[in-house]
């Protein structure tokens, strides 16, 4: 991956039914000076899950803090935030720069938190410095907001369908926005773990 050419200033990761296991691979790949917020969609109870919550089992093995995200949270680069359960995840600006927001709108797909709106808002924010990633699912939950990513010139990875637990999500993502990369997990942490700036954030 030619990282400098990406400009990251933000990653966003979907992911569903199989996507406890991807996520913990994917975020213990990331250096400790990881150089873009992570923001993640994992589909969950709507109740919270005490000491047993995805964000704490994510932190025993990322270098990076991990925690869910709050309203009105700034997004600073080196840091996992976690859509909460019962809320979708979004990217609003900020008066000092992009900030994380919180919604109890309807479901999509008959999932809060779901994928699309965290997707289609950052790629509104972000435009060509988002890079998305949709991972094993077994929705179509993400497929609209990585059309959205890519017509605001982000960049998008699916995990191989073939590799996945659950294949329906990167296929579907696959069939309407296409990719610009079609990885193995093995290949997504290697290039996480080698990212760096490629321009001011």
């Amino acid at each position: 991956m030619n990282w400098p050419d990406l400009s990251l200033k933000a990653v966003v990761i979907g992911a569903s039914a199989g996507g406890v296991e991807a996520l913990l691979a994917l975020t213990a790949a990331l250096p400790a000076d990881f150089p873009a917020p992570v923001l993640v969609v994992l589909h969950r109870a709507p109740q919270p899950e005490g000491k047993l919550s995805p964000a704490a089992l994510l932190a025993r093995r990322c270098a990076l803090p991990v925690e869910d995200a709050w309203a009105g949270q700034p997004l600073k680069p080196g840091r996992v935030l976690l859509a909460p359960a019962d809320y979708h995840l979004l990217v609003d600006p900020g008066p000092d720069g992009p900030v994380a927001a919180l919604s109890v709108d309807d479901a999509v797909l008959w999932s809060r938190p779901a994928i699309d709106p965290l997707f289609e808002s950052a790629a509104h924010e972000y435009g060509a410095g988002l890079l998305a990633i949709v991972l094993t699912g077994a929705s179509a939950d993400g497929a609209a907001g990585a059309l959205a990513v890519r017509a605001h010139g982000g960049r998008l990875w699916v995990q191989d369908p073939a590799e996945a637990v659950v294949p329906t999500m990167p296929r579907a993502a696959l069939d309407l926005a296409g990719a610009d990369q079609v990885m193995s997990l093995k290949m997504m942490c290697d290039a996480l773990g080698q990212a760096q700036t490629g321009g001011e954030r």
